[in-house]
C-alpha cells in the first residue's frame, strides 16, 4: 500500500471514527430524543431547530433542507437522518454560530456617530513603522475585509512637485498618492456598500493641497460626497452614504494653528531641541516596554499633532481643497475640556492616542461619552508601537468611540477583537452602538464606563470537541513522532468586569480532542462582550503551538449546538478546523 492509499484510507476511518464512535453522549441523547427507530425525520428536525436550537422561525421547508443536503449519507432512509448524518448536520457549514442569512440587519438611517466604525491606522504600511515598505496592497487588503476608514500620511516629493504617501520622518519607502487613491476607488464597495472614510495626515503646502484636490475630484468623481457647507451640523447616516467616498481631515486654518500650538510648547519645554527628537525621535527605542512607557509626556503620541521640520505653509488656503473635507477634524484651543465640548450647531472628529485616551477617562469619562453622541471619536496606537503592535479596542469602544485605528498588518489578540466585532452586522464595516451609549438620562446624565453594573445574562459556554486539524495541518506540525495534545482557552473580552478567560484539560495524543467541558460567564454589559476561543497544542519544552481561534460578537450568538469555524493568526478561517460548541443564555 502506497503512502498516499494509507492516508486516505487513514482519514476515512478518522472521518468514519468521527462520525460513529466519538460523538459526544450528550448528542447521542438528543439524536435518540428526536428520532424513531435510529431515523430524525423532517418533522421531528423541525421540532429539534424549534426547542434545541432556539430558531423559532424555523420553518418546515428548512428541516427538509437539511434532509435532502445530506441524503447521500442516508442511502437507505431518504426520509430523514441517521445519527452519522444528525452529526455531520451540527458539525457542518451550514450549522454556524451566527446567523449569516441576517446579513445588513440593523437600522443604518442613524447618524455616522451612532456606529462603530472598521477603521485602519497608516492603512499604507506593509509592516512596522520605521522602515516597512508603503504600497497601495495592504489598502486594496483592508478593503475587502470590509475596513471603511483608510488613513493616508500625504508628504510632498522629494522635488516638491507631487505628493506621495509614507510615514513621514521614518525609513519607510513611499508610494504615489494618485496609486492609492485608484485602487480605493476601485476597491473600496467589494465587501459592503457602505461609505469609506479617507483620514488625511496633511503635510503639504497649499499648491500641493489643489493637486490633491484635482487628483481626489477625477479619481472619484460623483461618488465623493462634498456637504458644500463649511461644516456639517450632523453627520449623515451609512444608508444615505452608501457607495460614497468621503475626506476627513484639519482644515488647513486649523492645521496652522495646531502647528503653532505644538511649536510653542516644544520651545517651552525642551528650549532649543532638535527637530527630529520632537517627531520620531524619542519614539524609537524600540527595547522600551509599554509598562515603563506610561508617565511619558502626552505630546509623544500626538501624531496627528505638526512638528518642526514640515514643509512651511502659507496662510494662503487652496479653496478648492477646503471643499472636499466632509468630516472636520483637530483640537480646539484650551485643553481637553475644551476639545470634548459639545457644540449644538455643528460636528466634527477629534483624536486621540490610545494613552491620551486612557489618562483622559480618569477625569472625563462621562464627557467623553457625552461627546461621542454627537461627534466622532477617532483612537490611535501610541507611538512607541514600532511593530505595527495594536491595544485593547475596548477601551475605545466602551466610551463610544467610533473610530478605533488599528493596524491592520499588527497580527495578534487585539486585532482578533476587531475581526471579531465587525462580523457583526453582515460584516459590512458598520455596527450601531448600543443604546446607552448614545442616550442622556432626564438630567443628562450618561453611561459611566466605571459604575458598578448589576449582571444582566449569562452565557454557558459548552465545549464538547474539535476536528480538522489533521486536514489543514502537516501531521508532524504539532509533533513529530505523536499525535498533538490540545486544549482551549474560551472566554470574554469586554468592559472590566466581564473580561476574562478560561481554559480546558490538555487531551494528550489526539487529532480529534473530546473536552466536553462547561463554562459560564456572567454578563454586565453583554452588547459589548466577544466570546474569545483558542485552542493551543501544548508543548513541554517549548512555546505551546498555536492551533486556531475565533471571535464572536455574543449579541448576534445563536444558542444551541453550533460548529465554531477557527481561524489562524491573520484571522483567515481554515478549511477544515471547526469546534462543536453549545451556546445558552440563562
Amino acid at each position: 500500500m502506497s503512502k498516499q492509499t494509507y492516508r486516505v484510507c487513514f482519514c476515512f476511518r478518522r472521518r468514519f471514527k468521527l462520525a460513529e464512535a466519538e460523538v459526544p453522549d450528550e448528542i447521542k441523547a438528543l439524536f435518540d430524543l428526536y428520532s424513531e427507530n435510529g431515523i430524525m425525520t423532517a418533522d421531528q428536525i423541525h421540532r429539534f431547530l424549534i426547542e434545541v436550537q432556539k430558531q423559532e422561525k424555523a420553518t418546515f421547508e428548512e428541516a427538509q433542507s437539511i434532509v435532502e443536503s445530506l441524503k447521500h449519507l442516508s442511502l437507505f432512509h431518504r426520509k430523514g437522518l441517521h445519527l452519522e448524518a444528525f452529526f455531520k448536520y451540527l458539525f457542518g457549514d451550514t450549522n454556524p454560530p451566527l446567523d449569516l442569512k441576517l446579513g445588513v440587519h440593523q437600522d443604518m438611517t442613524a447618524p455616522l456617530s451612532h456606529y462603530f466604525i472598521y477603521t485602519g491606522h497608516n492603512s499604507y504600511l506593509t509592516g512596522n513603522q520605521l522602515s516597512s515598505d508603503c504600497s497601495d496592497v495592504p489598502i486594496i487588503n483592508a478593503l475587502k475585509k470590509g475596513v471603511r476608514v483608510i488613513e493616508l500620511d500625504i508628504w510632498p516629493n522629494s522635488e516638491n512637485d507631487d505628493v506621495e504617501v509614507l510615514h513621514g520622518r521614518t525609513l519607510t519607502t513611499p508610494v504615489q498618492l494618485i496609486k492609492c487613491l485608484r485602487s480605493i476607488n476601485e476597491y473600496a464597495f467589494t465587501a459592503s456598500e457602505f461609505p469609506v472614510v479617507i483620514t488625511l495626515e496633511d503635510h503639504l503646502t497649499p499648491d500641493l493641497q489643489a493637486k490633491v484636490a484635482r487628483m481626489v475630484t477625477q479619481t472619484f468623481g460623483d461618488i465623493l460626497f462634498t456637504p458644500g457647507s463649511e461644516c456639517l451640523k450632523e453627520f449623515p447616516s451609512p444608508e444615505s452614504l452608501k457607495r460614497r467616498i468621503i475626506i476627513s481631515t484639519k482644515p488647513p486654518k486649523e492645521y496652522l494653528e495646531a502647528k503653532n500650538i505644538k511649536d510653542k510648547e516644544s520651545d517651552s519645554q525642551k528650549g532649543n531641541a532638535a527637530s527630529d527628537e520632537e517627531a520620531w525621535g524619542k519614539e524609537i527605542p524600540i527595547l522600551s516596554d509599554d509598562k515603563n512607557e506610561s508617565d511619558k509626556d502626552d505630546d509623544d503620541d500626538a501624531e496627528e499633532d505638526l512638528d518642526e521640520g514640515d514643509h512651511k505653509l502659507q496662510h494662503d488656503i487652496a479653496p478648492e481643497y477646503k471643499r472636499l473635507i466632509a468630516i472636520h477634524a483637530g483640537k480646539p484651543k484650551g485643553g481637553l475640556h475644551e476639545c470634548l465640548k459639545v457644540d449644538p450647531d455643528k460636528v466634527r472628529r477629534l483624536s486621540l492616542s490610545e494613552q491620551q485616551l486612557e489618562k483622559a477617562a480618569e477625569t472625563y469619562r462621562k464627557e467623553i461619552v457625552r461627546f461621542t453622541q454627537r461627534n466622532i471619536l477617532r483612537v490611535y496606537p501610541k507611538g512607541i508601537r514600532v511593530n505595527s503592535s495594536n491595544y485593547n479596542p475596548l477601551i475605545g469602544w466602551m466610551h463610544g468611540a467610533q473610530m478605533v485605528a488599528f493596524n491592520m498588518q499588527g497580527h495578534g489578540r487585539s486585532l482578533w477583537l476587531m475581526q471579531g466585532m465587525f462580523r457583526a452586522n453582515g460584516g459590512c464595516g458598520f455596527v450601531k452602538k448600543p443604546s446607552f451609549l448614545l442616550k442622556s438620562g432626564p438630567h443628562g446624565e450618561v453611561f459611566d464606563t466605571k459604575a458598578k453594573l448589576p449582571k444582566q445574562k449569562t452565557l454557558k459556554v459548552k465545549i464538547y470537541m474539535g476536528e480538522g486539524w489533521y486536514y489543514d495541518f502537516h501531521h508532524t506540525h504539532f509533533d513529530a513522532y505523536s499525535p498533538p495534545d490540545f486544549y482551549a482557552r474560551v472566554g470574554i473580552a469586554g468592559v472590566p468586569a466581564d473580561t476574562v478567560m478560561k481554559k480546558t484539560k490538555t487531551l494528550e495524543d489526539s487529532w480529534i480532542p473530546y473536552w466536553n467541558e462547561e463554562f459560564e460567564f456572567p454578563l454586565t454589559v453583554p452588547e459589548l462582550a466577544l466570546l474569545r476561543i483558542e485552542v493551543h497544542e501544548y508543548d513541554m519544552s517549548e512555546k505551546d503551538d498555536f492551533g486556531g481561534q475565533t471571535c464572536l460578537p455574543v449579541w448576534e450568538l445563536r444558542e444551541g449546538i453550533r460548529a465554531v469555524p477557527l481561524h489562524d493568526r491573520k484571522g483567515e478561517r481554515y478549511k477544515c478546523v471547526k469546534l462543536l460548541v453549545r451556546l445558552e443564555f440563562v
